[in-house]
């Protein structure tokens, strides 16, 4: 019987600990600020945003939102943009994605200020993760080591699994992994033997998109499975890329779907955003 790794119980930690560094820093005159921006009416997006909003209340940040029309023009988007970059009182900025079509997501991430960019994404930002020497990183992998290192999971060593090769989870996570002296393995849709290299890791990462990918034949007794995905099941109920009842008894411990990595997306983006207000007014 796997432990469960609770992510709504430590981003409520990571978060409350942000708030408490907030409260400090508005007593030195600064309140971190930031700017979302969504285009068009997603509704995916639109919770996300929501959420988002919530959290930078809670935490004590000033947070703003522009919501733009998705027949919005690349230049007035970047141009949005250039006056958030000269703003002093927003320190991070934070463009929803995907973009609707007719609209460059890798122009619209170049554009934000490196300084200001707290998803982590801009291609300064991802050389830094890539060295070792960053000041932010991807909110999402960044949710998966704080949940790896609150719960006690050791990397130094390991076996380290990523399926999915995305620039936003499967590239970062496999690095992050690597930081921390970790033997990494990424797999993707060309790997060959699959099951049989998850069967070898003792911490196993699920980010390749798909409902209930990994299953019980895939995971190594005693092996930390993270599971990056949200999903619907043919019942329309969450799920996430494990199959959860089926690994759950094998592995050693196990993040839920809902309530395992999603909270921690956020949370992270709240201490990014911390952390950029700091950088910029040099506290």
């Amino acid at each position: 019987m796997a432990i469960q790794i609770d992510g709504k119980a430590i981003s409520a930690a990571v978060r409350a600990e942000v708030a408490a560094e907030t409260a400090a820093l508005k007593q030195e005159g600064v309140t971190p600020g930031l700017a979302v921006i969504i285009v068009g009416d997603d509704p995916a997006s639109r919770v996300y945003v929501n959420n988002k909003k919530k959290a930078c209340a809670e935490v004590g940040f000033h947070s703003e939102e522009f919501a733009l029309p998705a027949d919005t023009t690349e230049e007035t988007l970047l141009s949005l943009i250039a006056e958030l970059n000269a703003r002093k009182d927003i320190h991070g900025i934070l463009c929803q994605l995907p973009l609707p079509k007719g609209l460059s997501d890798k122009k619209v991430i170049e554009a934000i200020s490196p300084q200001k960019d707290v998803d982590a994404f801009h291609a300064e930002n991802v050389g830094h993760i890539m060295i070792g020497d960053y000041q932010f990183l991807p909110c999402t992998p960044a949710g998966v080591m704080e949940l790896l290192h609150r719960t006690g999971v050791e990397v130094e060593g390991k076996r380290c699994v990523v399926i999915g090769r995305s620039n936003i989870v499967g590239k970062p996570m496999a690095m992050l992994l690597l930081h921390e002296n970790g033997t990494v393995t990424v797999c993707h849709s060309r790997t060959r033997d699959l099951a049989a290299i998850c069967r070898e890791a003792d911490v196993l990462v699920a980010a390749v998109g798909k409902p209930k990918f990994v299953t019980a034949d895939m995971v190594k007794p005693g092996a930390a499975v993270i599971d990056v995905g949200m999903n619907r099941d043919e019942n329309g109920k969450l799920c996430g890329e494990v199959d959860f009842d089926a690994v759950e008894p094998i592995a050693g411990a196990i993040t839920p779907v809902p309530g395992g990595v999603g909270p921690m997306t956020i949370a992270m983006l709240m201490k990014n955003t911390l952390t950029a207000a700091k950088m910029q007014t040099g506290k």
